[in-house]
């Protein structure tokens, strides 16, 4: 995410709680500073925040950038303690809130860095390799200044890298390498990087670079800094990429799971919450049966009285009326339903007001298949975004798959959630607007977004609410999946196990049964949840707790003889922003 130049933010540009509204407390200044000590350590974070001074910097990745980042969470835990032990904090509600959430999400943080997790991190899709390179996504481009900080930005990343290889190689001499699986991935995505068609490349010769820089001798020496950088950022991907295949690869283990110890940490960093993963294990196989069995009774419907699922997807293939050619007819039509979201909802059902109701729907300049939502900045001149990450060859599209994907990124899901906190300035610290994200709280929102749309009738159309319980099958398999590979649980006799533990061999059969999509997206899919542990269950298991949540408001109204106010609920509940799924529900008891 953007900005300019290289001062270092002041108190309201890193957000301090403003003069008007709630008064900023004690606890409040302190996590106003702890964001800006994290922009300082963390400049990709700065960015993706919209926080300004750090545009042109890349973190140190090295062992020692790490211990110096867990010496902050460390020294903000201290200063927890010493604002309790004198009276402080908390002095109000919002106060308690913030307070909990800290405790767990920093205390978290510092046990994963002494259990060198953050270390260790190499996968196929969230993990240093790819980070880095995401960041050059969400840039300003639209000055000179911005095109300065690229530049700057490109040429720190040779000394990003070999600090991320230092960090590869501290943890394979203590024992913790990842999957080769997830090594050789990573290898193949940095030879890409450093190979001719690189995007460093596309994005210093893009169109972007050539409105913004015009024909002055400044613009000259900037665009010479640019190819520089560009040329320095593949060189240094390279290089990486023969450091894992010749020093890392011969230490990789074959196995993927990382045993129940590491997994809980894993489950605990992605939902914000502790749960008992055996019985989330068992859920997931009774809902999954559930969405199954409703999906293809709707498939019947689609398709006659004898279609199976597959009959189904095809006759909604075959529909004229729900295809869409072209990269352009996608864009527009994502637009379309996000505008028509926040029309329909604001005011009804949702508060949704100033520049929340403005997102942006985006074709993102990567190749991946993937559909992502990326936060406004801080002071909103970068509005919130759904990107939609088309890959190479693909110029049809097909609507009933993606309505409910429109509400998952869009208006009620990730930008109506994250929007509000990020606006939210007379109630919150920038800790809790700009840099507290939790997955289960996001992701589960997001999944219960879509459910409620369905049930607010915007999915009545056969095709959609197929797509929707396409999606959700998806996100119920991964449970399953992804706890018992990591878990080395028993594969299930309902899906053919005859008494083997859980393996990437034998989820391959059980994720294709279970997912409608190309065989080279599952198959990416697979190796994300067996090299990201924990991450793809936060969505469905943050809907279940999600749930839970509003379930409870509603029987607590019901108890005290109150009506239960769903809007009410949605207002409430947001209004906390983003905070772990335990605290979710404490608060909003």
């Amino acid at each position: 995410m953007t900005h300019d130049t290289s001062r270092a933010p002041d108190a309201t540009s890193a957000g301090a709680a403003p003069t008007t509204g709630r008064p900023s407390t004690p606890l409040d200044a302190v996590a106003d500073v702890y964001v800006r000590d994290v922009a300082a350590l963390r400049p990709d974070a700065a960015t993706m925040m919209g926080l300004p001074g750090h545009d042109h910097e890349l973190p140190d990745l090295s062992p020692a950038g790490h211990e110096a980042r867990a010496e902050v969470d460390r020294a903000l835990l201290r200063r927890l303690d010493e604002l309790e032990a004198s009276g402080q904090a908390p002095v109000d509600d919002v106060d308690r809130v913030t307070l909990a959430a800290m405790r767990e999400r920093v205390g978290l943080a510092v046990e994963q860095h002494e259990a060198g997790d953050p270390q260790a991190s190499l996968n196929n899709i969230e993990s240093p390799v790819q980070q880095l390179r995401d960041l050059f996504d969400v840039v300003a481009t639209d000055t000179v200044e911005a095109w300065e900080n690229i530049a700057a930005r490109l040429n720190a990343v040779p000394q990003a890298l070999a600090g991320y290889a230092e960090s590869l190689t501290w943890s394979a001499e203590r024992g913790r390498v990842a999957a080769i699986r997830q090594v050789r991935a990573a290898v193949e995505q940095a030879r890409d990087l450093a190979g001719p068609d690189s995007t460093f490349t596309a994005l210093v010769t893009g169109e972007q670079a050539a409105r913004t820089l015009d024909d002055s001798s400044a613009c000259s020496l900037v665009r010479a800094e640019l190819e520089r950088g560009a040329t320095a950022a593949r060189q240094a991907y390279g290089e990486l990429a023969d450091f894992l295949e010749r020093e890392l690869a011969p230490r990789a283990p074959e196995a993927d799971g990382v045993g129940r110890e590491a997994y809980s940490r894993y489950s605990r960093e992605f939902l914000g919450a502790t749960v008992d993963l055996d019985e989330t294990y068992e859920w997931g196989l009774q809902e999954l049966a559930r969405i199954v069995a409703e999906q293809e009774e709707l498939a019947r419907a689609i398709a006659g009285p004898d279609a199976t699922v597959a009959d189904a997807v095809a006759a909604l293939d075959a529909d004229p009326a729900r295809r869409l050619e072209g990269s352009a007819a996608l864009q527009a039509w994502m637009q379309r339903c996000a505008d028509q979201a926040v029309t329909d909802l604001a005011g009804s059902h949702f508060d949704i007001e100033g520049p929340v109701r403005t997102i942006e729907c985006m074709i993102a300049p990567t190749q991946t298949g993937g559909i992502y939502y990326t936060p406004p900045s801080d002071d909103f001149s970068r509005p919130g975004r759904m990107w939609w990450s088309v890959p190479p060859g693909v110029t049809e599209f097909n609507t009933w798959r993606e309505k409910t994907t429109v509400y998952h990124e869009g208006v009620p899901g990730h930008h109506l959630q994250c929007a509000a906190a990020v606006a939210a300035r007379d109630t919150l610290n920038s800790w809790r607007r700009l840099a507290c994200w939790v997955s289960g709280h996001g992701e589960g929102w997001a999944l219960y977004a879509e459910r409620l749309m369905a049930d607010l009738g915007y999915l009545d159309d056969a095709g959609d609410r197929f797509g929707m319980l396409d999606a959700q099958r998806l996100r119920a398999a991964r449970v399953v999946l992804d706890i018992g590979v990591h878990l080395g649980k028993e594969f299930p006799v309902a899906w053919g196990g005859t008494g083997e533990s859980w393996d990437a061999d034998n989820a391959w059969p059980f994720l294709l049964a279970n997912v409608n999509m190309p065989e080279a997206f599952v198959r990416f899919e697979l190796d994300r949840y067996l090299g990201w542990p924990g991450q793809a269950p936060s969505y469905k298991v943050g809907q279940r707790l999600w749930e839970q949540a509003r379930d409870d408001a509603r029987a607590a109204d019901t108890a005290r003889g109150e009506q239960f106010e769903l809007r009410a609920f949605h207002a409430r509940a947001l209004g906390l922003g983003s905070v772990g799924l335990d605290v979710l529900r404490e608060a909003l008891a």
